[in-house]
């Protein structure tokens, strides 16, 4: 049986736990995710190492899921625009089921195999792709379908799960193993698998931004500022980095549509708003690489 399944020795008597005691057995078990995405770290880096060329050369990243670890996937897919600015083209996630399954269980969809290939296929995949394969279980048909044809045309696999020596890192040219463990309720991989599973991918794709040039420091530079709190922490990401009082970070955010990568070069190196463009279009978006010494 997969240790993801196996009901945990440690609470067998749960549904009799005070209050209490369920609270700080449930909270506490969640460390133990933590510790196994640690254990896991040099599979991580690996994978990092191995996106970024990809992605830099116009790949795109692709999840796959069912369940949590797919709703997990679109969390993390939809979220690179406003953090990163990232195209919505070029972060995609499937489904198991379809986006239907983000609000409503589809009985049976992940044990689809020939549809994870299919719905992979229709993304028409290429070598520069990155593919995010989760399961916790590690054998998810779906999943393992789409890993199939992922591999089929080259792309870069990453497998990812929550049980040791599955099909899924097996097969995938980066497998990454965070073995979790039994959850305090049997087989509710939405608790600290899932959690890992959160933490994996938050890595994944933070670091890959940050090796794509979309952090100065550790400063969010290439935020969407889509609404008034984002517009409030481009003024204030602006006035960290340069400086500035908010007027003037404002004022040349305004101008340059509130990009603030822009009006970070602009203002450090007292340039127009036009070549801190130009000076961020030559060093792929470096801010810098793009400063005076």
């Amino acid at each position: 049986m997969l240790k993801t399944e196996t009901p945990s020795t440690q609470h067998a008597q749960l549904d009799q736990y005070s209050v209490e005691a369920l609270v700080a057995a449930l909270v506490d078990d969640q460390a133990q995710a933590v510790q196994a995405v640690q254990a896991a770290e040099s599979s991580i880096v690996a994978a990092v190492r191995a996106m970024a060329p990809r992605i830099a050369a116009g790949g795109r990243l692709i999840y796959v899921g069912a369940g949590t670890s797919g709703r997990l996937g679109i969390l993390d897919s939809v979220e690179l625009f406003p953090t990163f600015s990232w195209p919505h083209e070029r972060a995609i996630a499937l489904l198991a089921g379809g986006l239907g399954a983000m609000f409503e269980a589809v009985e049976g969809a992940e044990d689809d195999r020939s549809k994870g290939a299919s719905d992979l296929r229709l993304l028409y995949p290429v070598y520069n792709d990155v593919v995010l394969l989760v399961a916790a279980s590690g054998t998810t048909p779906y999943v393992l379908g789409a890993l199939q044809a992922a591999r089929t045309v080259g792309a870069l696999t990453v497998g990812i799960a929550n049980n040791v020596g599955t099909p899924l890192t097996g097969d995938a040219d980066i497998g990454i193993t965070i073995d979790t463990g039994a959850e305090v309720i049997s087989g509710s991989t939405r608790l600290k698998a899932g959690t890992a599973q959160k933490i994996v991918l938050n890595t994944l794709s933070s670091a890959l931004m940050v090796r794509l040039n979309k952090v100065y420091g550790n400063l969010m530079v290439d935020l969407h500022a889509t609404n008034a709190k984002l517009v409030e922490r481009a003024v204030r990401l602006t006035m960290h980095a340069t400086g500035v009082d908010a007027a003037i970070a404002r004022g040349v955010l305004e101008r340059c549509h509130f990009q603030v990568k822009v009006a970070i070069v602009a203002l450090l190196n007292n340039t127009s708003i036009e070549d801190a463009q130009s000076l961020l279009d030559e060093s792929d978006g470096n801010v810098r690489a793009t400063l005076k010494p």
